[in-house]
């Protein structure tokens, strides 16, 4: 299992084809969840290339299950306050462990910020649900740690019921049919176009880099 913290992470290239951010609040195609909603819409933003890819995958499920989007673009700040919040956390449980495996343990559920696939736009966190939007089981909770699932949030966790590894079955097979990759800790977290679906794939650099949302709206209203 490849973690966000693993050098060849980060020794990725990092290359920006200027591809632009979609807002899913003007695509109805994709049903949007709010319960990550920021006021300056962050959460509903994504490289127009991953949205082709979930629009690819949602094809891809069966009759009756849509995808049901959670978060995607997130801001460096916000990345940095879960990471060091998590991080935390873990130091006062486990004040025993060295800073090594304390760095190691929280990257299984928040990525660094330097690699962070959600500040490029390419990463998102979703789930399945019917067509009323009502989700399906998926073992856990989205954003259940590994520290209070007991591992269940990793994807290929053996612990979880024959229901939901059917349903993350079909997630696998969607979304990685579509071309995208998991973090294999969560399995509610896709991407494409960042460093870790650049080492996964075997890409010589990544197509997106990390984003200022607020530069780019700036820089937007000026042209």
């Amino acid at each position: 299992m490849i973690l966000l913290s693993d050098p060849r992470v980060a020794a990725v290239p990092s290359a920006d084809d200027g591809e632009e951010l979609l807002d899913l609040r003007e695509l109805p195609e994709l049903r949007l969840d709010d319960r990550a909603a920021d006021p300056a819409g962050a959460y509903a933003r994504l490289r127009a290339g991953v949205v082709d890819r979930l629009l690819a995958a949602q094809r891809a499920l069966p009759s009756g299950i849509r995808l049901l989007v959670v978060e995607g673009y997130r801001p460096y700040q916000a990345q940095l306050a879960i990471f060091t919040g998590y991080r935390d956390e873990l130091r006062r449980r486990h004040p025993d462990w060295s800073p090594e495996r304390l760095h190691r343990e929280t990257t299984k559920f928040v990525s660094p910020v330097e690699v962070a696939p959600h500040s490029t736009g390419g990463a998102v966190d979703l789930t399945l649900c019917t067509e009323d939007g009502v989700e399906l089981d998926l073992g856990t909770v989205i954003d259940a740690t590994p520290e209070d699932s007991d591992d269940a949030c990793f994807t290929d966790a053996p612990t979880i019921g024959a229901t939901a590894r059917r349903h993350r079955q079909i997630m696998v097979g969607a979304l990685g049919g579509a071309g995208m990759v998991n973090y294999p800790t969560e399995w509610w977290h896709w991407s494409y176009g960042e460093r870790y679906w650049a080492l996964m794939t075997g890409a010589p650099h990544t197509r997106y880099g990390p984003v200022d949302l607020a530069a780019r709206a700036i820089g937007s209203r000026a042209g």
